[in-house]
């Protein structure tokens, strides 16, 4: 049986530009905006089947997070200043952008 973290707090932090994640297992990290956007799980950002992604537009550094809304209890759909909104964030990509490691399998 496999148990994955659980994210206990999550904060867009605006001055430092960055998604903040604490976890129950107590690991916790910083992913910036850019970063966030630019790993979009969107079809649009990763492509449609198993051929290479599409080019993308560079994000602009300045980049934003409008806000984030619950998808079910298991993701969060951004909403970006550059209007892509498409792509759900579940909880084991946030760790992995965030903490920088997989989700913890027991």
């Amino acid at each position: 049986m496999s148990s994955m973290a659980w994210p206990v707090k999550l904060a867009f932090r605006k001055s430092d530009a960055v998604l903040y994640a604490e976890f129950d297992d107590g690991k916790s990290g910083t992913v910036s905006y850019k970063r966030l956007r630019e790993q979009s799980p969107s079809a649009a950002v990763r492509g449609h089947g198993g051929g290479p992604p599409p080019p993308q537009a560079p994000v602009p550094d300045d980049i934003s997070v409008l806000r984030a809304d619950p998808v079910g209890r298991y993701a969060l759909r951004i909403v970006f200043s550059d209007g892509h909104d498409s792509g759900l964030y579940n909880w084991d990509l946030i760790r992995k952008l965030t903490v920088g490691d997989e989700a913890v399998i027991a």
